[in-house]
């Protein structure tokens, strides 16, 4: 599971220039920023993955709480920044406590100062704005927060910005493959949605006790909770997130909630998004399957309440269209309507889950991808590339969970989204790779193995 970084402080002090630094630089060096991938989907860009000398981590921006710059009272602001800390503190391996150089200390920085201090964990004072070498002196101060670990920089210039993030790898471990697949594998399976939807009733309807607290209200479950439930022999471990809550009327990944999905999904094999089949797909199902897809997950959709719609009929028709119109970008994804309530049809999950597993481990020949490739080309020649014939080598399958290829062609430039989108349907329409990301990379000439 990724090393987890999440900056925190008051508004205003640059959380999201710091965050957006550190996801452009990584992007310069090659790594992958998951919130760029999938336009019109993510759009409160708040986390990414981001690599410094060989070490990959997640970072938070938790700033989108609530806006930044707005003009909160006092009081309101120091409840905020300790909601924020709190949370972190929990979620997070490292902590950037980011401070402001040109306004100063102020009460609510030594505040999260002091709960910082008492929690234990790793973290890092750093005071931003220091925008040239003649204001370094400007921090001198903060070390009366009484940490030693003060570090200037400026998320605007970039001064300061590469001891920063040194000083964040030498934290990171390196990843110990061997050891985590040592352990013996049960598939995981994380049940994400927004409050109340019903996910702690639909598990304890599969475990056919009360593991988790139902109750109306939203936001009952504030910890990710796991359970092993066992259907015909075969154990399947669980993971009941928090639902995505906040204290405004928007329903939003924004801000601190997204670390705890983002850990539960981290862990999955698999994603099940619950709906409130009522209510149907918002713009927060959208932002959750966006996540999942990113991050490379099987996923399905579990309508749930099913039990409460009046003509299911006429509905079920509904939901197919407002799947092809809302999640556009997972096409493949499965669903399934039930109600946990009535356990009505939920154990038609698990067969779902181990069709989805299976999909996800698929390993293509190379010879049968090419003749896939030649009948494509066959089909639906590709544009020439600034008047030249765009050639397609070859493709070969690279890795798998998600299935992952690699197609080399003489002008990379000259294959859009749509030519790739184009190949996934085909390889989509002979190998299903039914609930599970696609990936496909296009390399030049240059890059092709000899």
């Amino acid at each position: 599971m990724s090393y987890m970084v999440a900056i925190i402080g008051r508004p205003n002090v640059g959380k999201s220039s710091l965050f957006n630094r550190m996801l452009k630089k990584s992007r310069e060096r090659g790594a992958a920023a998951i919130t760029e991938e999938t336009p019109g989907v993510t759009r409160d860009r708040n986390y990414g993955i981001v690599e410094w000398e060989g070490k990959k981590f997640t970072v938070i921006d938790t700033g989108g709480f609530y806006p930044e710059g707005l003009p909160h009272e006092a009081k309101e602001i120091a409840g905020q920044v300790r909601e924020q800390a709190l949370f972190a503190i929990e979620e997070a391996d490292l902590i950037i406590h980011l401070l402001d150089g040109r306004e100063g200390i102020l009460p609510a920085d030594r505040e999260m100062a002091g709960i910082l201090r008492a929690s234990g964990k790793m973290v890092f004072q750093v005071v931003n704005k220091i925008d040239a070498p003649s204001r370094e002196g400007d921090f001198i101060d903060f070390y009366s927060l009484g940490t030693d670990n003060i570090l200037p920089v400026s998320a605007a210039t970039g001064l300061g910005y590469e001891e920063l993030m040194d000083k964040i790898a030498s934290e990171v471990p390196l990843c110990d493959i061997e050891e985590e697949q040592a352990v013996t594998y049960v598939p995981k399976v994380a049940v994400i949605g927004k409050p109340n939807v019903g996910k702690s009733t639909f598990i304890n309807a599969l475990l056919g006790k009360n593991r988790h607290i139902v109750s109306p209200l939203p936001g009952t479950t504030r910890d990710a909770i796991d359970s092993v439930c066992s259907y015909y022999g075969e154990r399947f471990l669980f993971i009941d997130t928090a639902g995505i809550w906040k204290k405004t009327n928007d329903w939003s990944l924004e801000g601190l909630s997204v670390m705890r999905t983002m850990r539960s999904v981290e862990k999955a094999d698999v994603v099940i998004i619950v709906i409130d089949a009522s209510q149907g797909i918002g713009e927060q199902e959208q932002k959750i399957a966006g996540i999942a897809e990113e991050l490379g997950k099987g996923a399905l959709l579990f309508f749930n309440k099913w039990d409460l719609i009046a003509d299911p009929e006429a509905e079920f028709k509904r939901l197919g269209s407002e799947i092809k119109r809302k999640l556009w970008f997972m096409e493949y994804v499965p669903w399934i309507t039930a109600s946990g309530v009535n356990k009505t049809r939920i154990t038609n999950i698990f067969p779902l889950i181990t069709e989805i597993i299976a999909e996800r481990r698929k390993k293509i020949k190379t010879p049968e991808l090419n003749n896939l490739l030649i009948s494509i080309l066959a089909r639906k020649p590709f544009p020439p590339y600034k008047g030249k014939p765009l050639k397609f080598f070859y493709i070969t399958q690279t890795g798998i969970e998600p299935p992952t290829f690699r197609l080399f062609v003489n002008y990379p430039a000259g294959v859009r989204p749509q030519h790739i989108s184009y190949i996934e349907k085909s390889l989509r329409a002979t190998y299903s790779f039914k609930g599970t990301p696609v990936r496909i990379f296009v390399k030049g000439r240059r890059n092709m193995v000899q």
